[in-house]
C-alpha cells in the first residue's frame, strides 16, 4: 500500500483472522504457554520454543536455557484442553493425543552475542550503560504500525476479522451455538474512499461444527449470533456479501484436518497485510528475540505517534544486526498523512523510544508471564488484555513538542 490508497475513490482491504482452535494458532498458544511457564520461574531464561500438531501428536522442540523445571507434556496437554479439544470425536484431544518433546540449550555461539553486545565486546561504550549490554538475539526487519480509523488505532478489516473469531469461540464456549467446534476463521473485506472505510463488501466465515447442524441453521445463526453481533449495522448494505462455510462443510477440522506449526499465521498476528512485515514470528521466544521485542516497541511508538495527531497512517521499521544492540536502521513511513515534517517525527520517534533490546525489555516490562493470551486474535489493538506496547503514554509529550494541539474531535492542528 502507498499514498495513492488515501486519493482512491474506491479502495478494497482485506484481513483475516482465525480462532483459537485452528491447528497453528494452537501451535502458537502453546509455545507461548511454555514460555509464560518458564519466565514466570526464570526471567532471564533463553527460550525459543516451536510446536508442530497434526492428527493425535504434538511435537515441541527449540531451544531453551534456563534454571527451572516445567513440565512441558503437561502445559501441553493443558493448553490443548483450555482450547476446546477435549473430545476424541475430534480426531484430536488433550488426554489422548501423544506429546514429544525435543529441547537443547541456545547455541553459545548466538549466547555470546546476546549476553554481551557488540558494543560491549569492542568496547565502544561511552559509559558503563546497562541498557547497552544484551545484544539483538537474531538479525531482521521489525515493522509497527497505527492508524485512525478505529479506536484501538488499527485497520479495520484485521479488527472487525478478529472480533468475529473471538465472537466465534465465544457463543461455542457459552454453548450458545453448542455445535461449533475449535476450528474456525473469518475475512473480512472493507471498501475505503480516499481512505477512509466506507463499507463492508464481503465477509467470509467459515466455523467447524458437529455433524448433525444443517446448512441452513448453521447459516442463520452465524449471521444473527456472529456476524450482526459484531459487524456495526451500517457498515453493512444490500450489497454485502456473505460466504459462510461455502464448501457446504466443515466437520473434519483442528490438527486432524490439517497439521498447525507455530508462527505460520504472522499476518494474522500483526495488522493483516495492510502494511509491510518483517517475516519473523512471534509466539514461543522470549524478549531478547527482537522478532517479538522489536514489533512491540515499534507498535508502540507508532501507536502514540497517531495518538498524538502527527500522522492519520503510520508504519515504523527497525532492523538489527545479531548481536548489536542499536538498530541498524530506522525509518518511518506515513502514506502522505503527515501533520508536520517527517523529520521532526523521525527525530521525535529517536528522543521518546530506545529500540536497544534491554531497554525494550525495561521500558515495556517484558520479561513476566504475559504471551500467552497474545497468541490467538492479535498481538496489537488488544485493550482487552492491558499490554504495555498498547499504551499512548507517550502521547502528550509528543504532541506539545510537535508544536500540534487538539481540536474538537480529537484531532491535532498546527498551534
Amino acid at each position: 500500500m502507498d499514498s495513492t490508497f488515501m486519493k482512491s475513490p474506491s479502495y478494497f482491504i482485506t484481513s483475516e483472522s482465525v480462532t483459537e482452535g485452528h491447528p497453528d494458532k494452537l501451535c502458537d498458544q502453546i509455545s507461548d504457554a511454555i514460555l509464560d511457564a518458564i519466565i514466570a520461574q526464570d526471567p532471564l531464561a533463553r527460550v525459543a520454543c516451536e510446536t508442530a500438531v497434526t492428527t493425535g501428536i504434538a511435537m515441541v522442540l527449540g531451544e531453551i536455557t534456563t534454571e527451572c523445571y516445567v513440565d512441558i507434556p503437561k502445559i501441553i496437554r493443558e493448553t490443548i484442553e483450555s482450547v476446546g479439544y477435549t473430545r476424541a470425536r475430534y480426531g484430536f484431544d488433550y488426554e489422548t493425543c501423544g506429546v514429544l518433546v525435543s529441547i537443547k540449550e541456545q547455541s553459545a555461539d548466538i549466547d555470546m552475542g546476546v549476553s554481551r553486545s557488540l558494543e560491549v565486546r569492542k568496547g565502544k561504550l561511552m559509559t558503563h550503560d546497562e541498557l547497552e549490554q544484551i545484544g539483538a538475539g537474531d538479525q531482521g526487519m521489525m515493522v509497527g504500525f497505527a492508524c485512525n480509523e478505529t479506536p484501538e488505532l488499527m485497520p479495520m478489516p484485521i479488527m472487525l476479522a478478529h472480533k468475529l473469531c473471538q465472537r466465534l469461540a465465544q457463543v461455542r464456549k457459552e454453548r450458545l451455538l453448542p455445535y461449533l467446534r475449535p476450528d474456525g476463521k473469518s475475512q473480512v473485506t472493507v471498501e475505503y474512499r480516499f481512505g477512509v472505510p466506507h463499507r463492508v463488501d464481503t465477509v467470509v466465515i467459515a466455523a467447524q461444527h458437529d455433524e448433525v447442524v444443517s446448512n441452513e441453521v448453521l447459516h442463520r445463526d452465524i449471521t444473527e449470533h456472529v456476524i450482526k453481533a459484531i459487524v456495526p449495522h451500517h457498515l453493512l448494505d444490500d450489497n454485502t456479501k456473505y460466504f459462510i462455510n461455502a464448501t457446504g462443510r466443515f466437520v473434519i477440522g483442528g490438527p486432524m484436518g490439517d497439521a498447525g506449526v507455530t508462527g505460520r499465521k504472522i499476518i494474522v498476528d500483526t495488522y493483516g497485510g495492510v502494511c509491510r512485515h518483517g517475516g519473523g514470528a512471534f509466539s514461543g521466544k522470549d524478549p531478547t528475540k527482537v522478532d517479538r521485542s522489536g514489533a512491540y516497541i515499534a507498535r508502540y511508538a507508532a501507536k502514540n505517534l497517531v495518538a498524538a495527531g502527527l500522522a492519520d497512517r503510520m508504519e515504523v521499521q527497525l532492523s538489527y544486526a545479531i548481536g548489536v544492540a542499536q538498530p541498524t536502521s530506522i525509518a518511518i513511513e506515513t502514506f502522505g498523512t503527515s501533520k508536520v515534517d517527517e523529520e521532526l517525527i523521525l527525530a521525535l520517534i529517536k528522543k521518546h523510544f530506545d529500540f536497544r533490546p534491554a531497554a525494550i525489555i525495561q521500558n515495556l516490562n517484558l520479561r513476566r508471564p504475559i504471551y500467552r493470551p497474545t497468541a490467538a486474535y492479535g498481538h496489537f489493538g488488544r485493550d482487552d488484555l492491558n499490554v504495555p506496547w498498547e499504551r499512548t503514554d507517550k502521547a502528550a509529550a509528543i504532541r506539545t513538542e510537535a508544536g500540534l494541539r487538539v481540536i474538537q474531535g480529537g484531532k491535532a492542528a498546527a498551534s
